[in-house]
């Protein structure tokens, strides 16, 4: 089977196209056969040594991604048999190994795909729209009648986290470029900030909950934005590790968040996109053996919804 290995060159890292045999499958798993897979800033951090490379480094072969959608082939469980199409968050953090034609997933990891919806809407969803999920509920506790301020909202996570919040009862503030703006409002938001000006400074001071998606001195612009005991949630590793103690350090809380593959959650997830209540925004489709095309826009930081590879 064709699939993407990282190899390291020097001081740094590169994607390498390379044959590998099947996985031979564990009791439990299924062997899937990928359609579409999904790119997350995740993928790039870790190929350039950050993100979760440290639990990686020591795998030979060493292959990125972790949501995928596809065809069950094989299948050593009575959860799944061939043919079923499935989609799912495969052992994140861990090897989910998804940049390959045939995945060996745990059954655990895994959800039917909804019918009504592709394979690049159901794999675009799995680890954005997983996050949203389990920080602003599992993490969050958002109800309905608070008010959030999502920041990056129109992208691969923050677009997700907007209609997740909506269909909550929220009231929900996001921030993007100005040009992002009607898409933003188009997701059901209820305010648009732009984050290249002062009116994140110069909004209300009565938040409920922040979601920060990226990190750095956007910490700091937020803390004065929430109420007291409030809730700050940044996401992204290696550029959010003081947001705890900045936050206490003005009466609120400041939490770091990391998704986990969880069945339940998913099936949550599959149910939100077979009703429509998420609805993936898909920027951009490429194929498998254009995968650095999907990783530069990836880097651009500027991918509004999703890009997707298709197999």
């Amino acid at each position: 089977m064709r699939a993407i290995v990282l190899k390291k060159n020097g001081n740094a890292n590169q994607l390498k196209y390379t044959e590998l045999p099947l996985p031979q499958l564990k009791e439990g798993e299924v062997l899937v056969q990928a359609k579409a897979i999904g790119i997350n800033p995740i993928d790039l951090k870790t190929k350039n040594r950050k993100g979760i490379y440290s639990i990686l480094q020591n795998e030979n072969p060493l292959i990125l991604g972790w949501e995928l959608s596809g065809v069950v082939t094989q299948s050593r469980s009575e959860k799944f048999v061939e043919g079923d199409e499935v989609f799912g968050l495969i052992n994140f953090p861990g090897h989910g190994k998804t940049y390959a034609e045939y995945v060996a997933c745990p059954t655990a990891h895994l959800v039917k795909k909804p019918s009504n919806r592709s394979h690049f809407e159901a794999a675009a969803t799995s680890l954005a729209g997983l996050t949203a999920y389990q920080s602003l509920v599992h993490l969050g506790g958002l109800k309905s009648g608070q008010k959030i301020l999502i920041h990056a909202a129109s992208g691969g996570l923050g677009h997700f986290a907007v209609q997740i919040a909506k269909h909550l009862g929220a009231y929900v503030a996001g921030t993007s470029s100005e040009k992002n703006r009607e898409f933003l409002l188009g997701l059901g938001a209820d305010k648009h900030l732009d984050y290249k000006t002062d009116a994140l400074e110069k909004d209300h001071k009565d938040y409920d909950v922040v979601l920060d998606t990226i990190g750095g001195n956007t910490i700091d612009r937020s803390i004065p934005l929430i109420k007291k005991e409030g809730v700050l949630i940044s996401i992204p590793s290696g550029k959010n590790n003081a947001v705890t103690e900045k936050a206490t350090k003005n009466g609120i809380k400041g939490l770091k968040f990391t998704v986990k593959s969880d069945e339940n959650d998913m099936k949550v997830i599959a149910d939100y996109l077979q009703q429509g209540i998420l609805k993936p925004h898909i920027s951009k489709i490429v194929e498998f053996d254009a995968m650095e095309e999907a990783h530069t826009q990836i880097a651009s930081g500027h991918t509004v919804g999703k890009v997707i590879v298709r197999l």
